[in-house]
Order: C-alpha cells, then sequence, then structure tokens
C-alpha cells in the first residue's frame, strides 16, 4: 500500500467512525433515539432495560456516503445495504412478515449477483448466492451481545481492508469502502460496549450482513482473494449461527423465533458476561483474520488445509463452551436434600 492510500484510508475509517459516533451522540441527547425504535426486554432477551435500536441509523447513512464518495464504483453494494436498512428500518418498527424479509433479502442478493457476475459455473453462483443470503441474516441472529456484532464488523471489515491492500490484485476501492465500515463499527461500538446505550437493530445487522458478503463477493469476483477467505474472517459468527440453526431445524424449532442458545448467549448466560465474552470472540477473530491473512501467501493446497485447521479449532472451542453449558445447567439443577 502507498503512503497515499495509507493515509487516505485513515481518514476514511477516522471520519467513518466520527460521524457514526456524531449521529449516534445526537439521536440519544435529543432524544430521538427513543422514538425510532425501542428494544424492550423479554424471557429470551440479555439485556434488563429497554434500549434504542438505532446503530443502523448511525452505521448506513455513514458507510453507503463513504463509499459512493470514495468507492463509487461499488454503487451496487452501496445501493444494496441502502436498500435493506429502509426495510429493515420498517420491520423495527413496525414488524414485517418473514417472507416479506426474505424477498427483500433475495432481491439484494439476485442484483448484486446478476449486475456483477463472476465467470464461474452457475451451480457455483447459486451456491454463492445461498451463503450470501445467509450472511445477510447472520449478523442479525448474532447482534444479541453488548458489543459483539460491533466489535466483529470492526475486526472482519479491516482484515478485509488489509488483504486489498496486500493483495497481487490489490483494490483501492476494496480498501476504502472496507475501511469505511469498519470505521462506522468502531463509532457504534462506543455506544454498544457494555453496557450498551444503543443496539444495532435490523437496520444495522441485515446491511451489516450484506455488506459483509458482497464486499467478500466483490473481492473474489477481481481475484483481490480466494473465495474462502471472507467465510474464514468471519468464520465464527459463521460457525455460531449455523450450529444453532441447524440444532434447532433438527428439534423442530422456530428457526425465527427469538431464543438464547446460540454459543455466545450460552457464555454470557453462565457467568462470563457481556464483555468478556465480547473480548474472547474478539480476540478468536482477530487470530481467524491473521490466519487467513498469512494464508493468502500459501499455495491452494496450504490455503485449503489452513481453513480446515481453523475449522477444527472453532469445534473444539465449540465443544468446550457445550461441556461448560451442560455443567452450568447440572449445578442449577440440583436441590439441596430435605
Amino acid at each position: 500500500m502507498s503512503h497515499a492510500t495509507l493515509s487516505t484510508t485513515l481518514l476514511v475509517g477516522g471520519a467513518s467512525l466520527a460521524a457514526c459516533a456524531l449521529i449516534l451522540f445526537v439521536l440519544l441527547k435529543s432524544g430521538i433515539a427513543w422514538s425510532l425504535a425501542m428494544d424492550v426486554p423479554n424471557d429470551r432477551s440479555l439485556h434488563a432495560r429497554p434500549t434504542p435500536r438505532v446503530g443502523g441509523w448511525g452505521i448506513v447513512p455513514v458507510v453507503v456516503v463513504a463509499i459512493l464518495s470514495v468507492a463509487p464504483a461499488l454503487w451496487l453494494v452501496a445501493g444494496g445495504a441502502c436498500f435493506l436498512a429502509a426495510i429493515s428500518q420498517l420491520d423495527d418498527r413496525r414488524g414485517l412478515p418473514a417472507r416479506v424479509r426474505f424477498a427483500a433479502h433475495l432481491a439484494a442478493v439476485v442484483a448484486l449477483v446478476w449486475l456483477h457476475p463472476v465467470p464461474a459455473p452457475v451451480w457455483l453462483l447459486v451456491c454463492v448466492s445461498f451463503l450470501l443470503l445467509w450472511l445477510v441474516n447472520l449478523y442479525n441472529f448474532m447482534d444479541g451481545a453488548d458489543g459483539l456484532a460491533g466489535g466483529m464488523a470492526m475486526f472482519g471489515f479491516a482484515g478485509y481492508a488489509v488483504a486489498a491492500s496486500i493483495s497481487v490484485h490489490a483494490s483501492r476501492e476494496l480498501v476504502l469502502a472496507s475501511a469505511a465500515v469498519a470505521g462506522a463499527a468502531a463509532g457504534f461500538l462506543i455506544f454498544n460496549f457494555h453496557p450498551a446505550k444503543v443496539f444495532m437493530g435490523d437496520a444495522g445487522s441485515i446491511p451489516l450482513g450484506f455488506l459483509a458478503g458482497a464486499l467478500g463477493y466483490w473481492g473474489w469476483s477481481g481475484q483481490v482473494w480466494p473465495i474462502w477467505f471472507p467465510a474464514l474472517v468471519f468464520s465464527p459468527f459463521i460457525g455460531d449461527a449455523s450450529v444453532t440453526l441447524l440444532r434447532r431445524l433438527f428439534r423442530g424449532a422456530n428457526i425465527w423465533q427469538a431464543h438464547r442458545e446460540h454459543y455466545y448467549q450460552r457464555m454470557v448466560q453462565y457467568g462470563l458476561g457481556h464483555a468478556k465474552t465480547a473480548k474472547l470472540w474478539y480476540l478468536v477473530m482477530a487470530l481467524g483474520i491473521m490466519l487467513a491473512l498469512v494464508a493468502l501467501g500459501w499455495s491452494p493446497a496450504g490455503q485449503w488445509c489452513s481453513v480446515g485447521a481453523w475449522v477444527i479449532v472453532l469445534v473444539l472451542i465449540g465443544i468446550g463452551i457445550d461441556s461448560r453449558w451442560r455443567r452450568f445447567n447440572l449445578a442449577h439443577c440440583e436441590r439441596p436434600e430435605v
């Protein structure tokens, strides 16, 4: 990365951080935040008091303006994020049927793949489209603990920016777009780290999921990184959400119903709390990103071996969390003898 590009990247990231933080500060201080969308605690929540769900109001406008300003070639990505933010805000305020939400998510993904095609077999594009659709919803599923989704976005998109700058097919626009998202996520995190003053809400989590998939797809289409790279960067999120979903499907549970069965939710419940849980996930995310960045310089066989090795690490982490969760439940089910 040239000195000029580095300076511009830091400027874009810093400006996005400041702009997002300022928007959220004004929304909170003016009281407007409480009239836009509220998250009222219920028996499946991990928080105890009503909290505004306005994170998307700070993140999305900043990211869209930044992309259109410094990375105009990515207008399709910015447009998709803006469209999903609008639909999701309606869902935050009034609640939309699942079929309407799904149709909007599908439309954004199809538009991206159709208008920015990759010379690849149809079956591969169908599989990639399905994964993109899953990523759109992934952040929504994982936005349930203070500081978690915002921090993971900050780390993940920063990883994108670094990779796009060191790649053989480096992309300045992808670097700047990723830096903008990472900076906006950091600005949101100022108000979202425990104890959270604001939550991301669907208007923030759905567009962020789309951006994770869309920028990953864009980098793959431009040969900036291999197809495995975005999946490895966001693998902790993907792994937790996917395993939890499959478990609920096998039990016949409603996958769209709110619950507290994610690994991160169990970590909070069995005593780690929000802050420690977020920090541990940051560590796992950072290690995965560093492995992904190093593996970019390896042979294809070495790259896929690194992916396999990291999957094993995540599986072992999951087994450890499950084991502690069982011990926690057993301890709380015990009754003193009378």
